[in-house]
């Protein structure tokens, strides 16, 4: 009997071990869990060609440190990117403060192009509350954005993946996702899809005779393919066990190869001394959208329809103003400058457009700069919303000289540097109109142009319903052929991506001004 009981106790310690054991590995925290996972994170640089197309567009490097509170991610890009026939010099740098269990603690984020500098610094508070100073054009902003949970920087999310012990073939994951460029966090599915293994250089040795690099060795790497896909956008990458990203892939025709520096420095300045460009290595042109109709001088047409394939429309702002859908079909009316009857005067008053009258981090419209110049482009006692806005249209289009630029403009960058593209004019515009009183708001889209539709940014004003301008074109109101998808701010714009690649646009009828169909 007392080797019975003796049996049954060790039997109980036994299964109290083994529930013990089992607890502490799956019911832990998982914070804990990723904490003790992390230990065997290796620090280190990797290297990295981009291109888009065939052709190199930049390089990058991306650092993983080991610090006393935790890990610090620093991935820089230098980018030149292919427009039109010139070509936009970027740097784009962020950098992560990771706890030991790899929650983002802060982050800093910057762009620095041709017109200037934007740069974001964030600290995330206990409560979850992640606080941000936006310096943009020499005018710092604080802003602070309550979050339900802490998110996941995005640089660090195959990490925090891989870490978690997810890298497995067939498993599909949601998280919320940090984004430092558009300063919005949105839930990501994560699908992991295939385990291969990689061939990547290891070295890279250098020949004085043709005094080039060439890889001397090479790795091999075991790699699992990951997507990440949001808003049926996907992008695709080959990571390593520690989450270390090997080769990506976007839409877009972007990727990524892990390289040696040596090798990724060379192939940019090969590219640098490349006169001609491929269409498909072209940034604007590569998105382009060929017309079925040549619609010549678009501005005379005041009603075009459009059938729009290819794309899931839900959740575009393609309803409203001058734009009525139904079912694929859009109809764009030109609005009637002429019987426009705003029934106010400037300032509005009314709180009901309150937002669309508000300085924004990178619309700056109290700032003294900004007032002075709208009152100088309209008149100091100008009252008319109406003539205010064309008269902005027109004179904002004669201060910017057009250029593409690779910038996160703020109207006070613009200001300064009097150049741009149509996000520097549009930004510019909406903080030139919210100083005078004038409801303002950005409209993203796309836009004829000889020949086809190019992705777009214009203004829309509050003249009574929501009208668009475009300052670029210097047309008021916009044409019809301004297709407007997104109104919002960047983290609305970033909407657009999924359109790329997979939208197409057939030109159904056309009406011109005061005649028949076409």
């Amino acid at each position: 009997m007392r080797r019975i009981h003796v049996s049954a106790l060790v039997f109980v310690i036994w299964f109290a071990m083994i529930g013990w054991q089992v607890r502490r590995e799956y019911f832990q925290p998982e914070l804990t869990r990723l904490a003790e996972a992390a230990l065997s994170l290796a620090p280190g640089v990797n290297f990295y060609t981009l291109r888009l197309g065939d052709r190199t567009i930049g390089q990058a490097t991306s650092r993983l440190d080991t610090v006393p509170s935790g890990f610090e991610l620093e991935d820089v890009m230098v980018l030149d990117l292919p427009a039109l026939g010139q070509t936009g010099s970027a740097v784009v740098r962020s950098r992560v403060s990771l706890s030991h269990a790899l929650v983002m603690e802060s982050f800093s984020f910057s762009l620095d192009s041709e017109v200037g500098r934007y740069r974001a610094d964030g600290v995330l508070g206990a409560d979850s509350t992640l606080h941000v100073t936006i310096d943009a054009g020499g005018s710092k902003q604080e802003v602070s954005y309550k979050l339900a949970e802490p998110p996941i920087f995005s640089a660090a999310l195959p990490i925090r993946i891989a870490i978690a012990g997810e890298l497995k073939v067939g498993n599909t994951l949601h998280l919320p996702v940090f984004d430092p460029s558009t300063l919005s966090t949105r839930t990501v599915e994560i699908r992991v899809l295939e385990y291969d293994t990689l061939i990547v250089p290891d070295s890279a040795s250098y020949d004085p005779v043709s005094k080039r690099w060439s890889p001397s060795r090479y790795d091999s790497i075991p790699a699992w393919k990951i997507a990440e896909i949001y808003g049926g956008v996907q992008v695709e990458s080959w990571v390593d066990e520690d989450g270390r990203i090997l080769r990506a892939s976007s839409a877009l025709g972007f990727t990524m190869e892990k390289t040696e520096y040596e090798l990724a420095r060379q192939a940019q300045e090969d590219a640098s001394g490349l006169a001609s460009l491929a269409i498909d290595e072209d940034v604007i042109l590569s998105t382009a959208i060929r017309s079925n109709v040549d619609l010549g001088a678009v501005e005379e047409h005041e009603v075009l329809r459009f059938r729009l394939t290819g794309v899931e429309l839900s959740g575009f702002q393609l309803e409203g103003g001058r734009q009525t859908l139904s079912g694929d079909t859009l109809t764009v009316r030109r609005e009637n400058w002429d019987a426009l009857d705003p029934g106010f005067s400037l300032p509005y008053k009314r709180m009901d457009f309150r937002e669309t009258l508000e300085a924004q981090p990178l619309i700056q419209s109290d700032d003294p700069r900004i007032q002075d110049e709208a009152r100088r482009a309209v008149g100091r006692w100008l009252r008319n919303p109406k003539e205010a806005a064309g008269r902005l249209t027109t004179r904002v289009d004669r201060m910017l000289s057009k250029s593409v630029t690779f910038s996160i403009p703020s109207a006070l960058q613009v200001l300064d540097s009097r150049q741009g593209d149509c996000n520097e004019h549009t930004v510019l515009y909406v903080a030139m109109a919210r100083a005078l009183g004038l409801p303002a708001r950005t409209a993203v889209g796309l836009v004829y142009l000889d020949g086809s539709f190019f992705y777009h940014a214009w203004p829309e004003v509050w003249l009574g319903e929501w009208v668009a301008v475009d300052p670029t074109f210097g047309q008021y109101p916009a044409d019809a052929s301004h297709i407007r998808f997104v109104v919002g701010g960047l983290a609305q714009q970033v909407e657009i991506i999924r359109l790329i690649g997979r939208l197409e646009i057939e030109v159904l009828e056309s009406t011109p001004a005061g005649g028949g169909r076409a």
